[in-house]
């Protein structure tokens, strides 16, 4: 089975003036990683159009799903929905049941103003990710996921998404740790790399902040065989044992 693959466009000025903290792709690729599926790039464009539209068009065409996160907003600067409509090739419409769920968040149909009622707007064909925080959706279309900005309401509809696709193949994790620094086991991890071509190996030194030193280093092993993990795993422990500051 092949394993899928996705992409995650972060929408908003916002996240390039660094005004907010781009959290969303982390927790995509959490989410992502558990589903099966995996996150192989990630990007992040202002609100304009034409930078939306052209990012939706390359990434949706490159991996299997494309998830986005921002610009789905009541306000003048929400232009998701109207950029993907124009990137997809359909028309924006006004639907329905986002109308009618968005109602009954708010209890009274006469609280749709305008501007809320701009959140029902979706390209003709879409269908609805829920939202059970605020009431209104996001949506989906083709192998396109529009999502909400905000991180909770971000991660819900992620969520609500992802049970609807089919799960990929089990990615398997193995750890080992080591106090040794990266220069003294990079010429061994890589060797090892070379080796158990079916795994990803990685190393992530950490640091004591206070006292300015290396603490050591962490070594992941990711694939989605759990023997060829386990064999890497047990390669990475040796070469580690063997190397010498």
């Amino acid at each position: 089975m092949n394993a899928p693959t996705a992409a995650v466009l972060v929408i908003g000025n916002e996240i390039l003036s660094g005004r907010t903290r781009d959290v969303n792709t982390t927790t995509a690729a959490r989410l992502l990683t558990a589903h099966g599926i995996a996150l192989r790039e990630a990007r992040v464009v202002p609100d304009g159009q034409a930078a939306i539209v052209e990012a939706v068009n390359a990434l949706r065409a490159r991996y299997t799903y494309l998830f986005t996160s921002g610009g789905i907003g009541p306000t003048h600067d929400d232009i998701t929905a109207a950029a993907v409509a124009k990137a997809l090739g359909a028309p924006l419409t006004e639907h329905p049941e986002a109308v009618a769920l968005m109602a009954a968040h708010y209890g009274d149909p006469a609280k749709l103003t305008p501007a809320r009622r701009k959140m029902a707007l979706v390209p003709r064909g879409a269908r609805l990710i829920g939202n059970a925080l605020t009431g209104a959706p996001g949506f989906a279309l083709g192998n396109v996921f529009v999502m909400a900005g905000v991180p909770a309401i971000m991660e819900a509809m992620l969520a609500a998404a992802l049970s609807e696709i089919p799960p990929g193949p089990e990615v398997f994790t193995a750890t080992v740790d080591t106090t040794q620094p990266e220069s003294a086991i990079a010429a061994a991890l890589e060797a090892v790399q070379i080796g158990h071509a079916g795994v990803n190996i990685g190393s992530y030194p950490h640091f004591d902040a206070h006292r300015r030193r290396s603490m050591g280093v962490q070594v992941v092993i990711r694939g989605r065989d759990a023997s060829a993990v386990e064999a890497a795993r047990a390669a990475v422990e040796q070469a580690i044992t063997q190397s010498t500051v």
